[in-house]
């Protein structure tokens, strides 16, 4: 669909009159609720204007969503069922090949995941000596600004899965995907429990809206 097709009742600017990036979300997400009718507008225009972009809304939790379409909206299961579904397929695409912390699919993956998430959270790619995905697991809930690393606990379920290499990954919820003086600290505390076990960390891939970063190609591990 062109921007030129999307009618005026379908799609709005939340920004500046005449933004594409306004039009095209707008779009999307009236075309994800197509299948709800005359309320595809309303609901796809409520949420735009509390999570801001497409991305925003599908990385939105339960209780989110029900503070802005109500409490058992079947919108709220639909859209939960088109998050699973990305996420399943950005996934299988990210483990076809080697997962090295800056390709393409990897990055498409996390940044899908948690790139808009409310509060840090830290996960932890599981690798063999082929750099294939053994496991890849939610290890630390955090806040809007901290994800505690707890590196024993990580070469612990490296060494259960019969890792041979991992990345580690999580989000900024700030919008900048820099890594703090802490990420830098914790990362190096990682690796260095690593290098006892022979486990090789590859990298660590801070995701948020904004972009993404690589300590390895930042030349920080």
């Amino acid at each position: 669909m062109e921007l030129s097709d999307v009618a005026p009742d379908r799609a709005w600017d939340l920004a500046s009159p005449g933004s594409a990036c306004a039009l095209r979300d707008g779009s999307v997400l009236v075309e994800l609720l197509r299948s709800f009718g005359s309320d595809a507008t309303i609901w796809a225009r409520k949420l735009a204007e509390r999570f801001g972009s497409t991305a925003g809304v599908l990385a939105a939790t339960p209780a989110a969503l029900e503070r802005v379409l109500g409490a058992g909206n079947p919108a709220i299961r639909h859209i939960f069922m088109v998050r699973h579904v990305m996420l399943h397929v950005l996934r299988a695409e990210a483990a076809k090949a080697p997962v090295l912390g800056t390709s393409e699919g990897l990055i498409d993956y996390l940044f899908a995941d948690m790139a808009y998430l409310p509060v840090e959270r830290l996960r932890v790619l599981f690798l063999n000596s082929k750099n294939r995905l053994l496991s890849d697991e939610l290890v630390s809930d955090g806040s809007v600004n901290e994800a505690p690393f707890y590196p024993r606990e990580i070469m612990r379920r490296a060494l259960e899965v019969g890792a041979t290499a991992l990345i580690l990954a999580h989000n900024h919820p700030s919008g900048d995907p820099q890594p703090s003086d802490a990420d830098i600290r914790a990362t190096r505390r990682v690796a260095e429990a690593g290098r006892a076990l022979d486990i090789r960390l590859h990298d660590h891939v801070i995701v948020a809206r904004s972009g993404w970063s690589s300590l390895r190609m930042l030349g920080l591990i």
